[in-house]
């Protein structure tokens, strides 16, 4: 017995709820350090072009393919492909994409919780040290104490269901998230030297416009739009068939493209105020490193101006703020296989979540141990010449790896097995000057010939320089 599918109960909450999948740590921090270490301006600029001539194509085509069926990755393939196993296989790897990168990013949400825990109970001073993260990473205590609030957090959000959890959610978090962002931006401007990281961010270079800063722009606008999660094919699923796909798209992109550049403004002027010599493009390896070990300092040199009080009260605003942003992505993150449990398997959505914390949880805990505290999970593999921990694993294949091969596998799937003609008329639904439009004309024409070509590029490129090494790009 079959129940009538959830819709988000506005265009407005549709567009929140799919702005809350895309704003996630990759805008608030992965952004700026891209930027930084990928020449500033001219990475933004790249950025913005990409987001919107390479990925809103991509994007459209989810929504519309979730829109269309009613269901998520596996379903949607199946039905559009009249039951084809190989493209139901497809449709799989779409949903335990999403399961797996739920494991790493639920790790990295407690991380931020803990933190802002830490924070909060006057310990700013011991995040900023040497030793702060090391000890944190293998205290199971903090770690595991986080994780059963964040994962009911989670599970109160989406066992409410689309429009009273995931939509009722992303109005509340969605706005506060944009104001507390701003907020810390009119703060930071004020701060000695920041303008410095603002000419930095703001004025291109074009001469800084190489194949890797092309490439890093390029990647980093696929991966903070969510793409190739499946999150829009199935957020897509609950939109009303009088729901204007492409306009909504746009606004999400606008939405997305905003936060990272807003975030932008944050991050760096901050970097550029605490060492005005700093070199951008060694600021950090990762935008992991970038939180939980370079900001803290950050964060503890504003007591020079502003007392301890006041810099561990900017530190917990600014990772309260991270934390927001976290939870509206690990709910978009993690509704993708509910969905799937409650549409293919027939479960109920308390069973569905049920199943689902639980096998997470377990990857989640053996993911959270892989940071020294038990060495099998710590050194699980190596390849590319070093030793590989069970969460790189999860973060190399999953989050790296196989979102690149999910949008080539769409755009090929959209062009040549669902065809052209009916993703127009459905985009043309909510839209009646679709048809005929350059908009049209662009999005089929995009995806059936440069777009899977770049997105494949990008997969191979990551394939080859992750795990063996070496970059097409010679970066």
């Amino acid at each position: 017995m079959s129940t009538e599918r959830e819709h988000f109960s506005s265009r407005l909450g549709f567009i929140l709820a799919a702005a809350g999948s895309a704003v996630g740590i990759g805008n608030l921090v992965g952004f700026p350090v891209n930027a930084a270490k990928n020449g500033g301006g001219a990475f933004l600029l790249m950025y913005a072009l990409f987001v919107f001539f390479i990925c809103l194509p991509v994007m459209v085509a989810e929504m519309a393919v979730g829109r269309k069926t009613a269901k998520e990755p596996v379903g949607a393939y199946k039905t559009l492909s009249g039951g084809s196993r190989a493209w139901g296989a497809a449709g799989f790897l779409g949903v335990l994409t999403p399961f797996m990168i739920a494991v790493f990013y639920m790790v990295l949400t407690v991380w931020i919780f803990g933190y802002l825990a830490l924070t909060l109970s006057g310990n700013l001073d011991y995040l900023a040290s040497s030793h702060g993260f090391g000890e944190f990473v293998n205290n199971g205590k903090y770690l595991f104490s986080a994780m059963v609030v964040v994962a009911a957090i989670v599970a109160f959000i989406l066992v409410a269901g689309v429009k009273d959890g995931i939509e009722r959610a992303s109005k509340i978090l969605m706005p506060t998230l944009f104001i507390m962002l701003l907020i810390m931006v009119v703060y930071v401007l004020t701060l000695d030297n920041a303008l410095l990281g603002v000419k930095f961010f703001l004025i291109p270079d074009v001469a800084k416009i190489t194949p890797a800063v092309i490439n890093g722009a390029l990647s980093q606008a696929f991966f903070s739009l969510s793409l190739g999660m499946g999150i829009l094919i199935t957020y897509g699923s609950y939109i009303d068939r009088k729901t204007d796909i492409v306009g909504s798209a746009k606004l999400v992109a606008l939405t997305d493209t905003a936060v990272a550049f807003t975030a932008g403004l944050m991050i760096l002027p901050a970097v550029f105020s605490f060492n005005p010599n700093v070199n951008p493009a060694e600021l950090s390896d990762s935008s992991v490193s970038l939180i939980f070990t370079f900001l803290p300092k950050i964060f503890l040199a504003l007591q020079t101006s502003i007392g301890y009080i006041g810099a561990s009260t900017v530190a917990a605003f600014f990772f309260t703020l991270v934390f927001f942003a976290a939870i509206t992505s690990l709910v978009s993150i993690l509704e993708v296989p509910v969905s799937y449990l409650v549409t293919e398997k027939k479960h109920s959505r308390k069973k569905a979540l049920l199943i689902l914390l639980m096998t997470a949880g377990i990857l989640t805990v053996c993911a959270t141990l892989s940071f020294g505290m038990v060495a099998f999970f710590t050194e699980f593999t190596s390849y590319a010449g070093g030793t590989r921990s069970f969460f790189d694993v999860i973060y190399d294949v999953f989050y790296d790896t196989i979102l690149p091969l999910n949008g080539f596998l769409l755009c090929i799937f959209v062009s040549y097995r669902w065809k052209k003609l009916q993703l127009s008329e459905e985009l043309a639904l909510g839209n009646a000057s679709y048809k005929g439009s350059w908009v049209e004309k662009y999005i089929n024409f995009s995806l059936g010939t440069f777009i899977p070509v770049i997105v494949f590029g990008i997969f191979i490129n990551t394939v080859a320089q992750k795990f063996f090494g070496y970059s097409i790009f010679g970066i």
